[in-house]
């Protein structure tokens, strides 16, 4: 699927061209919890408005498709915030594809009981 970010829900879940996507793989603070705010305002800065191209896994998870996006220029938005330290690797789904862009800041965040 490819498409401009219409909306974006917090620093693991954006919408394109309306459609909710939920990054696979990613554990990332709430918005309620330390670091969702500054999380969402990362993604808003640098993904809002912007084309993306994500592949979808075929799952949903409430209203969200599952899946990986990538910037225009090929990048992981997974990857890069989990390296911009604003969450976490979350190994039960990634299968610990993400763990090399951890920090050991990021790793002192929470890890949600659903990644282990």
């Amino acid at each position: 699927m490819k498409g401009q970010v219409t909306h974006v829900r917090d620093a693991d879940t954006i919408e394109v061209r309306g459609v909710p996507i939920r990054f696979d793989g990613v554990d990332a603070p709430e918005l309620d919890e330390p670091g969702g705010a500054e999380g969402k305002k990362w993604m808003v800065s640098n993904y809002s408005g912007k084309m993306v191209r994500c592949v979808l896994t075929g799952a949903k998870t409430y209203d969200r498709w599952v899946g990986t996006c990538f910037g225009s220029k090929g990048e992981n938005l997974s990857a890069g915030v989990i390296a911009a330290v604003l969450a976490r690797d979350c190994p039960r789904y990634s299968k610990g594809r993400y763990k090399k862009y951890e920090t050991s800041l990021s790793r002192s965040r929470p890890m949600k009981p659903y990644c282990r």
